[in-house]
């Protein structure tokens, strides 16, 4: 949601963590990000409907991760705080869970910082998706999160902001950790509209971060050496829909917005 090409603040440049949010239908947002996201609209006019659906599969698959023994999260390009966030949703499921927030954005980290402030197990860091490493080698992280014990890795709705190949990237950020981790990862999917992606991807190119659209095979690569949680690569919708707290929209649909859990031997 929020990996930017530059770390400096400008209410001018459309701003993805923002678009994003006006696409949710918050209010941290400033009318270059309305514009632009009205543009996007007139190409895709159901990615409001994508982003509550990708809120809602992060909430289905923290409690997931909980309920089989997960105490430690670490949400990757998280986006200015909204409802429902990790922590919260971890807490409820169990009290002493451990939650890391990362994010390159300026203003996503000023606002999730004083948001959070009062959040003892909740620590917010500075750091960019598209150098795993230093998020894994973070101090605050090391002393945060036990690395020798499973971690679940959030990567939603942000990896289709990376222009390079995103697999060495997942792949390294996965090596880091215990057996028994999990990988979360949302992605938008070019299959079921490609026609629209050039018209998009120009959109964002104007903003703080460029828009990849990629074919569902790449996508499902990602998970590649993991062990897929049924059912597997599916629409935000229909991952674990008996966990599901409302009537999927999509359910059935090409894939538009595809969605997995996996986790590393």
């Amino acid at each position: 949601m929020a990996v930017t090409e530059s770390g400096s603040f400008d209410p001018n440049i459309p701003n993805v963590a923002r678009m994003y949010d006006y696409f949710l239908g918050g209010k941290d947002n400033f009318p270059a990000d309305r514009a632009a996201g009205d543009q996007v609209l007139k190409i895709v006019p159901h990615i409001p409907v994508g982003a509550r659906e990708n809120r809602a599969f992060l909430g289905r698959a923290v409690r997931f991760l909980a309920a089989n023994g997960i105490r430690q999260f670490l949400d990757i390009g998280a986006g200015l705080p909204t409802q429902q966030n990790v922590h919260q949703v971890a807490e409820r499921a169990a009290p002493s869970a451990r939650t890391v927030y990362v994010d390159n954005d300026p203003q996503v980290l000023a606002h999730a910082r004083a948001l959070l402030s009062d959040s003892p197990n909740v620590r917010v860091l500075q750091g960019d998706l598209r150098n795993p490493r230093a998020i894994i080698d973070h101090p605050e992280l090391r002393g945060h999160l036990d690395l020798g014990r499973p971690v679940a890795v959030l990567l939603l709705a942000i990896v289709h902001f990376v222009r390079a190949d995103p697999k060495p990237i997942v792949e390294e950020l996965m090596a880091s950790l215990a057996p028994g981790s999990y990988l979360v990862l949302s992605h938008v999917c070019s299959d079921i509209q490609p026609e629209a992606v050039p018209g998009v991807e120009k959109i964002y190119r104007g903003a703080s971060a460029g828009f990849t659209a990629r074919p569902s095979s790449e996508i499902i690569s990602l998970f590649d050496a993991l062990e897929l949680v049924e059912p597997g690569v599916v629409n935000l919708p229909e991952w674990r829909t008996d966990l599901v707290d409302f009537a999927p929209t999509f359910a059935g649909a090409r894939p538009y917005f595809l969605c997995g859990v996996a986790r590393k031997p």
